[in-house]
């Protein structure tokens, strides 16, 4: 008997599982690397109790119902095999019941039940979980389910419930927390730093010393402060919270990421700070548009035009037409696609010459940053329209600038290997795989300076994609093993 026996329940009647089967037979694994990938997994989430085998797989696909951790587990694993959404009820699985604090989106838009949720997702994400994972408590959410929820960002709030007579100021003013300016400013300027070495270094170097920093903001935010103070501290959990997902998504755990960026807009909604709302909107549409759902995406972008429209700067309406750009793209709208680049070009102009202040978080929307998404998006229409030579045009003259302009910014390191890994695809579009290979090695170079498993997986799809088409060229088979001896297979999440 193996040891996940307690973690099973009873066959449903010798009916085979054809959702489970057919995912199982595109995926390419056979029985063995599937129970193998979860016993992987389970240790990895803190439950080495589970010890599955090819005769428990072989139940599964019979029809055989797994108890969690199962069915969260092979959800994980087939939508990092297929780059979008596999939720446990497309395997035709049953998920667990678990409360809206514990999983899921739908959650509570006030005040205290952020910080108090943001405190316990923070806390479990660095003592339950030292490489990352949380467990059975996550699961991603797309289509409605995701995008429903969100749109309350723009709900106004429920007025306060009336309570006991005011204290005079005197006597409130002694029990409220003495937190000094400097303090403030410090914990802000050390979430500026913060991003910084995220841009520099990858997600999976800094991760935990984000978390924890969240961690101790969600704690100063549960004592009674100023109103002008708290909305400080609630902006600066937002912005933390927002990172820590970013860092989550680059390192691949998927689900952490979406939870992250769910309660930093719950965050920025208590701050009243909507740019703030609507870059944490463009975080969780890229990670939409990774994870293949262009469409969710676009309504995450439209939701964060629309609530910032009256207040968001040019840099960051530049950045919210790029990423439109991004999924119009993905859906194969191409009239769409280059209105949305042209918006984010015009718009960036405006930025540059009005030259006003900016909030850190969109500073790294740079000339090099735009060349770059609108770039990525020709490149993507080109895929979808059948490899187009219009597109591929469209796409190699703003990949390369984005390339030269990143080479000189030595702050965005992670942002300089995705577009040389860009730029390669470019050049397999265009059939040249010599010059491909060599843009891939410059990308190689960064990527094992960072820790980004985005960046790595990334690599290893283009150099996948040309070992398939030109795998007789010497240069592309040469890289491949080279690809295969020093990048690692897989990134610690830390």
């Amino acid at each position: 008997m193996s040891g996940d026996s307690g973690a099973d329940g009873t066959s449903t009647g010798k009916r085979p599982n054809e959702q489970l089967g057919s995912w199982f037979v595109r995926s390419g694994w056979s029985k063995g690397e599937l129970a193998r990938q979860v016993n992987r997994r389970a240790r990895q989430m803190g439950a080495p109790h589970i010890s599955t085998d090819t005769s428990r797989v072989r139940r599964w696909l019979d029809g055989e119902q797994p108890r969690e951790p199962i069915p969260r587990i092979l959800s994980e694993l087939f939508s990092e095999r297929f780059g979008s959404v596999v939720a446990i009820e497309d395997l035709g699985l049953r998920a667990a019941h678990q409360s809206p604090s514990a999983s899921g989106v739908d959650l509570p838009w006030t005040g205290h039940q952020t910080v108090s949720m943001l405190n316990e997702f923070s806390r479990s994400d660095l003592m339950l979980a030292r490489r990352g994972f949380l467990g059975t408590s996550l699961a991603l959410s797309a289509g409605p389910a995701l995008i429903e929820p969100m749109q309350r960002w723009l709900v106004p709030g429920p007025p306060a419930e009336p309570g006991p007579p005011r204290p005079s100021a005197a006597a409130a003013a002694q029990r409220l927390s003495p937190l000094s300016v400097p303090e403030l400013q410090l914990l802000e300027s050390t979430t500026a730093m913060f991003r910084q070495w995220d841009a520099q270094c990858g997600g999976g170097l800094r991760r935990k010393a984000v978390v924890g920093q969240l961690h101790e903001v969600t704690d100063l935010l549960q004592e009674s402060h100023p109103e002008p103070t708290a909305k400080r501290l609630f902006r600066c959990a937002a912005e933390l919270a927002e990172l820590a997902g970013w860092m989550s998504y680059d390192i691949g755990l998927q689900p952490t990421a979406q939870k992250y960026f769910v309660l930093a807009l719950h965050a920025a909604k208590e701050a009243g700070d909507k740019p703030l709302g609507s870059f944490i909107l463009s975080s969780m549409s890229r990670q939409m548009i990774h994870l293949g759902r262009a469409d969710d995406a676009l309504e995450l972008i439209h939701l964060a035009q629309y609530g910032s429209r009256d207040c968001a700067t040019p840099r960051t309406q530049a950045m919210l037409y790029a990423m439109e750009a991004r999924a119009y793209a993905n859906m194969g709208q191409p009239s769409k696609t280059k209105r949305a680049v042209r918006m984010a070009e015009d718009t960036f102009a405006d930025a540059l010459e009005a030259n006003e202040p900016e909030p850190d978080w969109i500073r790294f929307f740079t000339e090099a940053e735009l060349n770059g998404e609108n770039a990525h998006s020709y490149r993507d229409l080109a895929y979808v329209a059948g490899r187009s030579p219009t597109y591929v045009s469209l796409a190699e003259p703003a990949m390369r600038r984005a390339v030269e302009l990143f080479a000189e910014e030595h702050e965005y390191q992670r942002s300089y290997a995705l577009n040389l890994i860009g730029m390669a695809t470019v050049h397999l579009l265009k059939r040249e795989p010599e010059q491909s290979t060599q843009l891939a090695g410059q990308a190689l170079t960064v990527a094992r300076k960072i820790r980004s498993e985005r960046v790595n997986t990334r690599l290893r799809r283009t150099v996948d994609t040309a070992a398939r088409d030109f795998g007789d060229v010497p240069q592309v088979a040469h890289f491949t093993e080279v690809l295969t001896a020093q990048l690692p297979e897989t990134a610690e999440a830390v």
